[in-house]
């Protein structure tokens, strides 16, 4: 069995024989068409045609040096200047000795004497040349990454376990690195400039890794991994790779995330620092103005934490874990307050762990993509809930449902939305979609685009968050917003603050001139009440009205 198996591998390796002699194509192709396809070119135009179509299927090239036209010298030099040509391992065949140093310079791997002697050692000096080149190009399959040129994990935590071994009394950092939202890119760009981050990147690494002493990989898609001599600081390396991405690739902003598990201890395995790594370069998602995170013991407990509600979240869903509360919205703008609108805010009554607060979760689930099914999720049952609410003339409301970045992606949001309204007999007017306003960060075209659609289905937009300190008043002329929720930070020390207060101020008369509608969430106390509405802020909400509430206490309190 191994023998018919080793017959069809070498059936299978195809030989090109390159000379202007006929009679030395038929000599060398009656020797080696048993064990090999061989196929043959009569000069060195021809075989580069061959060599050009057929590259990635030759096992070895035989090439004579004296022909017209471009010689054999020329043919080695077209190859060897050519990475996607030059693994091809070539076989000189020549007369002349002299020739031989010159030809090992070019990158030849054997040669074959003219006349042509014993079939056998020249079958097998061909077998040789093809499984030594067969056996480098796997180990540098297996040992790099293509795209990179890093080596690939396997031989990276072989490499990093040989580094302790040799700098036993050394201190070395396990790194992570990440590039945030890196999907976003493959999703909006293509594969191809995708790649080109990717290998920008790490160039990058290879760079820093000059003058420090360390190795990398890429461990996946777009997470890279580098162990290397304590650093005090990494900041210089993310300097580097943005000024390399932003040289070639302009319109790229991306942002990436550095977890260091410093000075590792050598009694932890090393796959477990770089897991520690990890933990602390997660740490970091969602946060802006920070870059770099140092793992501490106390990450790991979060971490594990999280991954039990990321776990949880499906069955969660399928067993109504969830619950949507309502938070009354007042428009101030009369005598007395008027219950104008609501929001619709979620809660998780966890089987294990209870009543989860929002901020618990949702920025895990906002990290990873799953905020897109929970946001659907909590839209439908609003819409259900509203449906119902109407059917027995209890509640006419506009409800706000709050919308993700990630949502903002999904081609088809506008359509699930419009068929769940439809579904339901409400229709587009009926909810307001509430946007943080860290969304409109991160493409302000293609959130445009999305925004405009939304606008065109006939929905109302609401920048949640305003003044939190991610957007810029062009941001705001740019886009097509209706309503602008200022951040609760500021309405906490309005009725303390003298500046604060003017800020406040500032913004109700921009939004006046904007011709959008004022709208200060956190409103706890009566002073800060009259404040608002003194100054011209037209809807509140917070606890000095109510506290979220479910659907049935929402109804009790508010219904008329």
């Amino acid at each position: 069995m191994n023998d018919n198996f080793n017959d069809i591998q070498h059936l299978n390796r195809i030989v090109l024989i390159v000379d202007d002699e006929a009679v030395n194509r038929e000599i060398l192709g009656a020797m080696l068409e048993e064990e090999f396809t061989v196929i043959f070119a009569a000069d060195g135009e021809e075989a580069m045609d061959i060599i050009e179509d057929s590259y990635r299927r030759l096992s070895c090239i035989l090439l004579d040096l004296v022909m017209p036209g471009p010689d054999g010298f020329t043919v080695l030099k077209r190859l060897k200047s050519r990475n996607e040509l030059k693994h091809i391992p070539v076989i000189v065949l020549t007369s002349e000795q002299e020739a031989e140093v010159k030809c090992l310079k070019l990158g030849a791997a054997d040669f074959i004497k003219k006349p042509y002697s014993d079939p056998e050692v020249i079958r097998a000096r061909v077998s040789r040349t093809i499984e030594l080149s067969e056996d480098r190009e796997y180990i540098r399959v297996v040992q790099k990454d293509e795209l990179t040129g890093l080596y690939s994990r396997q031989f990276f935590y072989e490499y990093a376990r040989t580094m302790d071994i040799y700098n036993k009394d050394g201190e070395t950092d396990a790194v992570v690195l990440d590039v945030e939202h890196f999907h976003l890119i493959n999703e909006m760009y293509g594969r191809g400039p995708a790649d080109e981050v990717l290998f920008l990147v790490g160039g990058a690494i290879r760079e820093f890794l000059e003058t420090t002493e360390g190795i990398a990989c890429r461990s996946d898609a777009d997470i890279f991994l580098i162990y290397i001599r304590h650093q005090a600081d990494y900041s210089e390396l993310i300097k580097l790779i943005e000024k390399k991405v932003s040289a070639v690739l302009s319109s790229f902003h991306i942002r990436v995330r550095i977890g260091v598990y410093e000075k590792a201890m050598s009694n932890i395995v090393m796959e477990q620092r770089f897991s520690y790594a990890r933990v602390a370069s997660n740490t970091l998602r969602g946060k802006y103005g920070k870059d770099i995170a140092f793992y501490d013991p106390g990450m790991s407990e979060r971490s594990i934490y999280q991954e039990h509600l990321i776990s949880d979240i499906h069955g969660a869903l399928k067993n109504n874990e969830f619950e949507v509360y309502y938070q009354p919205k007042f428009r101030i703008t009369g005598d007395e307050p008027v219950l104008c609108s609501a929001e619709a805010l979620v809660r998780w009554r966890h089987y294990e762990y209870g009543l989860i607060k929002p901020d618990e979760f949702l920025p895990v689930f906002e990290k990873n993509g799953l905020i897109r099914i929970l946001d659907r999720y909590v839209w439908k049952k609003t819409i259900e809930q509203m449906r119902e609410w109407r059917e027995r003339a209890v509640f006419t409301l506009p409800v706000s449902v709050n919308v993700s970045r990630i949502d903002l992606y999904d081609e088809d949001m506008c359509e699930y939305l419009l068929d769940c309204l439809k579904e339901n007999g409400l229709a587009s007017e009926d909810i307001y979609l509430e946007i943080t306003e860290s969304a409109y960060t991160d493409d302000n075209d293609q959130l445009i685009k999305a925004i405009n659609k939304l606008k065109a289905a006939g929905f109302k937009i609401e920048m949640d968050d305003f003044g939190s300190g991610y957007s810029s008043l062009n941001v705001i002329t740019e886009m097509p917003i209706d309503f602008l929720k200022l951040d609760m930070n500021f309405i906490k020390r309005i009725n303390e603050d003298e500046k604060v207060l003017h800020i406040v101020k500032l913004i109700i008369d921009m939004a006046k001139f904007m011709g959008v509608t004022m709208v200060a969430e956190g409103v706890e106390v009566e002073p800060q009440y009259e404040i608002l509405r003194e100054n011209g802020c037209e809807i509140v909400q917070g606890f000095y009205f109510s506290k979220p509430l479910p659907a049935m206490e929402f109804e009790i309190c508010f219904a008329d």
